[in-house]
């Protein structure tokens, strides 16, 4: 599609890459560390590594109608299934896939943007503003963009202005957790979604973006998350 370090498009392999590296270096299973390195040490205790799709009670249900265009379902007929316990074994590298609360989410917020795990060089790293105008529209790539103020990439997180943030969109549910270094403001919301809000393929948008945007605006007036006019 494009020669490599011309341009990007979102992908999960090179988390499933980077974790298969981190347990041959370290001889540890993925979710060991996590656990060690990460959970533990933040000290956020309704953050699990289930082995099956259950999640701990109480759950927040979701519904969705995202398998409508996969499995042929006429856009007449009415689509919209349970999907809070679908498998997300197939989205990230074992043990790397955690359900969570919206405390940990706060808590995970601030420790990203702040660097609390990282040393300083390390953090500048991760948060820094060094893809900015990289990347570009290409055919058949329907995420690929040039990296500017509203939406670029830092290392394992998303940068829109001057808020640091990832916003997961799965199965039904959608999050974001945010954090504005200046300001030491944090965010967290999540989202379930109605019938209404998937389109006639079953397309959806993370709602969790408008959500933490409102907020955002809100909480700092003079420094809101940008958004395209």
């Amino acid at each position: 599609m494009f020669e490599p370090g011309t341009n990007w498009d979102y992908s999960h392999t090179n988390y499933v890459i980077l974790a298969q590296a981190l347990e041959k270096i370290t001889g540890k299973r993925m979710a060991t560390l996590m656990q060690e390195n990460i959970v533990l040490p933040l000290g956020l205790k309704d953050t699990d590594n289930p082995p099956t799709a259950v999640i701990r009670a109480p759950v927040l249900h979701a519904f969705s109608s995202e398998r409508r265009e996969p499995l042929g379902i006429d856009v007449s007929k009415r689509f919209y299934e349970e999907s809070t316990y679908w498998n997300p074994s197939w989205t990230l590298a074992e043990g790397a896939i955690q359900t969570t609360n919206i405390y940990d989410l706060t808590a995970t917020a601030i420790a990203v943007g702040t660097g609390s795990l990282l040393s300083p060089e390390s953090h500048h790293a991760q948060v820094g503003p060094s893809l900015m105008g990289f990347g570009h529209p290409a055919p058949g790539c329907r995420t690929c963009h040039t990296l500017d103020k509203f939406f670029s990439y830092g290392l394992g997180v998303v940068l829109k202005g001057s808020w640091i943030l990832q916003n997961p969109l799965f199965g039904g549910y959608s999050a974001v957790e945010a954090y504005l270094p200046s300001k030491k403001i944090a965010v967290a919301v999540a989202a379930t979604f109605g019938e209404k809000s998937f389109d006639e393929q079953g397309g959806i948008k993370n709602h969790s973006d408008d959500l933490f945007a409102a907020v955002g605006a809100h909480l700092a007036p003079d420094d809101p998350p940008p958004a395209r006019r």
